[in-house]
């Protein structure tokens, strides 16, 4: 079975059996939720500032990064490194909507993003992805 399938099956065996509460709009979000998105913010004004420091508090100590589809890391230097190279292209994201799904004390948060930035030579630099 392709491991994509198999993930997939998994998340809706545990959705189907769990209880939690799944939001995009913001004035419907459980407290929990608005935590979620809580640090989500956070997280992109410490990018927006700068500050690697809050970047990364907003990552648990044993967090799996996927910088590039298929290629995660757990390494903590790895991921510092990765936000650090970020933050010197003094990045500025928007999101298109947050969608936070809680259940226990699991969270997930999806949301469409873009990013503009510009490289030390000047050259704009302009992303977009999911998270």
């Amino acid at each position: 079975m392709p491991k994509k399938l198999l993930l997939t099956l998994i998340t809706a065996t545990w959705l189907s059996s769990a209880t939690y509460a799944i939001s995009k709009d913001v004035n419907q979000m459980t407290q929990d939720q608005l935590n979620v998105l809580s640090t989500v913010k956070n997280m992109t004004q410490s990018f927006h500032n700068g500050d690697l420091s809050g970047v990364m508090r907003s990552y648990e100590t044993t967090a799996a990064v996927a910088f590039e589809p298929g290629a995660i890391t757990t390494d903590t230097s790895k991921i510092k490194e990765a936000f650090q190279g970020a933050i010197t292209l003094n990045p500025k994201f928007d999101y298109a909507g947050h969608e936070v799904i809680v259940s226990g004390d699991l969270a997930i948060h999806i949301a469409p993003w873009t990013m503009q930035a510009q490289m030390p030579d000047g050259q704009k630099v302009e992303q977009s992805g999911l998270s």
